[in-house]
C-alpha cells in the first residue's frame, strides 16, 4: 500500500496522471487512518520553518543543539556544571585604535583650585592641557579639550563631554597640593577605594560640584568593576605616570615618584573609556612651584602627558609609529 502511494506521488510530480486504483476496502481505509494519524503525531513535533523557505530560524537551530538545563543543575555562581565562567576579552585582541583623547584641564571659572604663591591650580592645567593638545595632534590624535577657556563646568558636564564625543581615552590634569610642603612629586589615579586619608580628603575636594545626585550615584557605580575598562585605565596610567616620571627627573633630579593609586574622583566614575588623573606637580613646594612658572617645565609636562598616550596607544597594538617619539626621544 505504501509502494502504490509512493509511486502514485513520483508520478504526479512528475506530470503523469496517476494509474488507476482498486476500490479501496474496508481494511485499507482503516491502514490509511493509522498512517495518517502517525503523520500527524510527527507533523506535532517540526516547529513551522521561516517564511515556508523549509530553513528553520537561528533559535530554533541553537535550541536543538543546546537544551536548557534545569535550574536545579546550576553551580552556585549561576553557572551550568562544566562551563567556565564569562571572562573579560582583551581589547589589545581587537587591535582597538586609540585615535581620540579627550583632555580635561582640572578646575576653571570659579572654581580655581589649588592657589599658591600667586599661582592658581586652574589656569597651570589650562596651559598644559593646551600644550598637551598640540603635541597630540601634531602626531594625528583627534583632540577634544573638555573646556577652552576659563569656564566652569561640573564634573558632570565634563563627563557627558567627554561620553558624547566617543573618546577612547580621558586624560584630566591637576597640579597637587599636600600638607607637607617638602614633598613633591607626580602620581597618576585610577577609579578605586582608597583608605588613605589623604587621597579621601583630595577626592572629596576634586569631587566638590559634580553635578551629580543621590540618585545618580547608583548608576555611576553600576558595572566599573565588570567590564575591561578598569584594566584599560590602570595600563594607561601605568604609561602616563612612567612616562611622566622619567621625563620630568632628569629637570627635577628629587622628583618623587608617587606612583599610580585608586580614588573615587567622580570624573573617572562617569567615563565610559579609559581614564586617568594626573597631578603633574606639587604647588605646594617651593620648588616645583618655582619650575611651574617657566614655560620650558610647562611643556615638558606637556610632552611627557603625548608620550604617555602614544606608549598606551602603542601597547593596543596601534600607533607603534609614534609610540617611540617622546620628549627627548624617550
Amino acid at each position: 500500500m505504501l509502494r502504490e502511494a509512493v509511486a502514485d506521488n513520483l508520478a504526479t510530480i512528475g506530470g503523469l496522471l496517476p494509474r488507476p486504483r482498486k476500490r479501496a476496502s474496508r481494511s485499507s481505509w482503516v491502514g490509511w487512518a493509522l498512517l495518517a494519524a502517525v503523520a500527524l503525531l510527527l507533523l506535532g513535533t517540526l516547529k513551522p520553518t521561516s517564511a515556508g523557505r523549509g530553513k528553520p530560524q537561528p533559535e530554533e537551530m541553537v535550541g536543538a543543539a543546546i537544551p536548557a538545563l534545569p535550574d536545579h543543575d546550576q553551580t552556585e555562581t549561576g553557572t551550568p556544571p562544566g562551563l567556565d565562567a564569562p571572562r573579560a576579552i582583551d581589547p589589545a585582541l581587537f587591535r582597538l585604535a586609540v585615535r581620540r583623547v579627550v583632555v580635561d584641564p582640572g578646575h576653571g571659572g570659579s572654581d580655581p583650585g589649588a592657589m599658591m604663591r600667586g599661582m592658581r591650580e586652574k589656569e597651570i592645567t589650562l596651559d598644559i592641557a593646551r600644550r598637551v593638545a598640540a603635541v597630540l595632534r601634531a602626531d594625528a590624535f583627534e583632540v577634544l579639550m573638555t573646556r577652552e577657556g576659563d569656564e566652569t563646568l561640573t564634573l558632570q558636564e565634563r563627563v557627558q563631554a567627554a561620553n558624547s564625543a566617543g573618546g577612547d581615552v580621558f586624560l584630566s590634569i591637576h597640579v597637587n597640593s599636600i600638607p607637607e610642603p617638602l614633598r613633591r612629586g607626580v602620581e597618576t589615579y585610577v577609579l578605586g577605594p582608597t583608605s588613605d586619608p589623604h587621597v579621601e580628603r583630595l577626592a572629596g575636594a576634586e569631587n566638590s560640584g559634580s553635578g551629580y545626585s543621590l540618585s545618580d550615584f547608583r548608576r555611576l557605580l553600576e558595572g566599573v568593576y565588570v567590564d575591561v575598562r578598569h584594566d584599560e585605565s590602570r595600563r594607561f596610567a601605568q604609561a602616563m605616570q612612567g612616562r611622566m616620571f622619567a621625563a620630568l627627573r632628569r629637570v627635577n633630579p628629587d622628583l618623587e615618584d608617587r606612583s599610580v593609586k585608586q580614588a573615587p574622583f567622580v570624573v573617572l566614575v562617569g567615563t565610559e573609556m579609559p581614564a586617568v588623573l594626573t597631578e603633574v606637580s606639587c604647588i605646594s613646594n617651593e620648588e616645583d612651584a618655582r619650575l611651574l612658572r617657566q614655560n620650558d617645565y610647562r611643556q615638558k609636562i606637556a610632552e611627557a602627558l603625548a608620550a604617555g598616550v602614544r606608549t598606551y596607544a602603542a601597547a593596543r597594538g596601534l600607533g607603534a609609529t609614534v609610540a617611540n617619539r617622546g620628549p627627548g626621544g624617550m
